[in-house]
């Protein structure tokens, strides 16, 4: 995957899917799969969206996103994205909606086919709509497809659903929106190695400022190391027993692995909500729970 720099124009001809694309979920999907089955017919997969640390609001509120540019590049990735555009917001969203799609969709993106959700807004203060993009397509000579919100048993699929699901430990509803397992994924970081001496060493990784907190508490994980998925125990939070005024991060213990993660990046696989965060009265007590922990997380992992 190629990312294209603001002094770049792509050459090839191609279909670009348009939005933030937080957590690259399944209506997501929807918009990148039908944009990349335009490959059949010779253009090129292009993908237009914004680095989401830059997004600061939504709808007129503070903007909290799913995964950060390492993981929303990873899936995007994985799905054959061949060239990315993701500025700083601040570098579009003073455009017109006209020079949004003369400049960057045609001009910088060479766009022939442009998919988009039924929501999908641009142009400064959003004023524009999927009826204005139709009618910049005939004027500068791209098509444009319109996706419709999709439904997953029921229910839409929304960014907004997801976080509420990771808010409140609803890891399984969650994924089932996702279409995969929600996942950590960033650069290992020292930590107080206190695990170590209790028999339990971890790996820390620190969430970004902006990004969504799942509930705080431990998590039944597994973690992709080489090529292999270990089974794990991931605490989000605090660390209230050892630790005070500390950020939040996900501490993961990894089962039957003793090798030196830090500095790297690792992927880290959420898969059931286990126990709410608390703050132990001894050492012990916590090494106890952690053992209850491992325990768990190993009849998850074996299901």
């Amino acid at each position: 995957m190629k990312f294209i720099k603001e002094n770049e124009i792509i050459s090839d001809k191609t279909s670009v899917a348009l939005g933030i694309f937080d957590g690259v979920h399944l209506g997501h999907r929807e918009i990148l799969n039908t944009a990349g089955r335009y490959t059949l017919n010779g253009l090129s997969f292009a993908v237009f969206t914004f680095d989401t640390s830059s997004v600061k609001t939504k709808h007129g509120k503070p903007y909290e996103y799913i995964y950060n540019e390492n993981q929303k590049n990873y899936i995007l990735t994985g799905v054959g994205v061949e060239f990315i555009y993701s500025p700083k917001a601040n570098r579009i969203m003073g455009m017109s909606g006209e020079e949004f799609a003369a400049e960057i969709l045609k001009k910088k993106l060479n766009a022939e086919e442009v998919v988009c959700g039924q929501n999908f807004r641009f142009g400064k203060g959003a004023s524009c709509g999927v009826s204005e993009l139709e009618d910049y397509g005939k004027k500068y000579g791209f098509k444009v497809k319109v996706c419709e919100i999709i439904e997953k048993d029921g229910e839409k699929i929304s960014s907004e659903r997801i976080k509420e699901y990771l808010k409140n430990g609803k890891i399984a509803e969650a994924n089932k929106l996702l279409g995969q397992e929600f996942f950590i994924m960033g650069e290992v970081v020292c930590g107080n190695r206190l695990g170590r001496t209790m028999n339990f060493p971890t790996i820390n990784q620190l969430f970004e400022k902006g990004q969504i907190i799942p509930k705080m508490g431990a998590y039944a994980s597994g973690v992709e190391i080489d090529g292999r998925v270990y089974c794990a125990v991931t605490n989000i939070g605090i660390k209230p027993t050892v630790e005070q005024n500390n950020l939040p991060l996900a501490e993961t213990h990894i089962l039957d692995f003793n090798g030196d993660l830090y500095g790297k990046n690792v992927k880290v696989n959420i898969y059931e909500f286990l126990r709410e965060e608390k703050k132990f009265s001894s050492l012990d007590m916590l090494k106890e729970q952690i053992e209850k922990d491992v325990k768990r997380s190993k009849e998850i992992s074996h299901k």
